[in-house]
């Protein structure tokens, strides 16, 4: 029997070491080309600050390359190893890094050098799974092993993992004089996963570092990541913006909009003029919601969120592009977009084709580019920094 394909919702989270510039982890993600591969990366630079995030990011780009090119685990492991400088009192290589490589099946490996164990949930249950120890090439008179985990995701399983900062978060503390513990950090995982159940992969990576952070009394002591994939049924979000070719084809849109099992967007003042006539619904403007930056949001019967069309989609971009977590900034119609986006998989956009000669004028400011370039540069940061599934169809 074939296993259903799963969605496999990325997230992760990250706090810099206080006093530092840069964060000494690395966290990649990359669909490969065939798009039935996700490889996540977390690295951990030794020590603090720019020269640890070099490192990082070294290991966690040449993990991603070799990964994705189905190069044999312990070759991959040893090149890295090689390549890496050996710190030379304390005989270890300048970083450690976890790999997390899955398919939409559940299919899923994990490679560990001397981070932190990832954990498996299953549901709000840890389920420790067998690994293999992979010895690797001596480094300077050091014995050096990677860990090679194996296993068939289920739906709604979450494999977390982080660097040493979250399990040594608090050392030296009353509550916790060794650390949290990897075993501490697993009852909180179980504890926060009953509470929320469908909490997402990048807020259940936010509360760990956070906690984390808590326990290293509010500032972070060391550098602190997570990372988490979701294995679970895909959520559908349905963005409408922009007036069909004709008016003979108005019809076609609502008709889409009606028919869609997933939530629904409309982007456009004419965008939601036309649905509301086509569907006999009401459309009113929620005055609550005035901002400086962006237009106002509407309400309307059936559609989870309705908005103006160029200028909130064009920022809306820019939050993706700039911002870990655009959901958490000041409510409005492009933050609330930007949140909702975030939290879809797979996002259909019906854009209209009629010209909007508003969005023509060279005299106009840059965010009211012509429609069709935002949603291209909409979908490229989903697509390639979200890892989301999004298609664009014109009417």
């Amino acid at each position: 029997m074939i296993a259903p394909r799963l969605f496999l919702e990325v997230g992760h989270h990250q706090e810099r070491k206080r006093g530092q510039a840069a964060c000494g982890d690395v966290f990649l993600s990359q669909k490969v080309e065939d798009g039935n591969r996700i490889i996540s990366v977390l690295a951990d630079g030794l020590g603090s600050g720019i020269k640890a995030s070099v490192l990082a990011n070294l290991t966690s780009t040449m993990a991603l390359r070799y990964m994705a090119s189905d190069m044999d685990a312990r070759k991959a492991a040893g090149t890295i190893m090689a390549t890496l400088p050996v710190c030379s009192e304390r005989k270890i290589a300048y970083s450690t890094f976890t790999i997390v490589d899955m398919d939409p099946w559940g299919a899923t490996r994990i490679l560990e050098y001397d981070n932190p164990h990832a954990i498996l949930m299953r549901g709000s249950e840890p389920v420790p799974q067998p690994s293999e120890r992979l010895p690797l090439p001596d480094q300077q008179g050091r014995e050096t092993a990677l860990r090679h985990t194996r296993f068939e995701a289920c739906p709604g399983d979450r494999v977390v993992f982080f660097t040493d900062g979250v399990t040594q978060a608090g050392v030296g503390r009353e509550a916790t004089p060794l650390g949290w513990g990897e075993e501490a950090v697993t009852a909180f995982l179980a504890r926060i996963i009953r509470e929320r159940p469908q909490i997402s992969a990048r807020q259940l990576a936010r509360t760990l570092v956070q906690q984390a952070q808590v326990l290293d009394g509010g500032q972070a002591r060391d550098d602190i990541s997570c990372g988490v994939v979701y294995y679970r049924e895909p959520r559908e979000v349905l963005v409408l913006t922009g007036a069909p070719v004709s008016r003979a084809r108005d019809p076609e849109m609502a008709r889409a909009a009606q028919e869609f099992r997933g939530r629904k967007v409309a982007c456009g003042g004419t965008t939601a003029a036309i649905l509301s006539r086509e569907l006999g619904r009401e459309l009113v403007m929620d005055l609550d919601t005035l901002d400086p930056d962006v237009p106002p949001v509407s309400r309307m019967e059936g559609f989870d969120l309705v908005t103006e069309g160029a200028i909130t989609l064009a920022r809306t971009v820019r939050l993706l592009e700039e911002e870990d977590a655009p959901d958490l900034l000041r409510p409005n119609a492009a933050t609330r977009l930007a949140g909702l986006l975030l939290e879809s998989d797979v996002i259909r956009i019906l854009a209209g084709t009629k010209i909007n000669e508003a969005l023509q004028d060279p005299s106009l400011p840059e965010d009211l580019d012509i429609r069709r370039n935002i949603l291209r540069g909409l979908r490229k940061v989903l697509a390639e920094k979200y890892l989301k599934d999004v298609r664009i169809d014109f009417i």
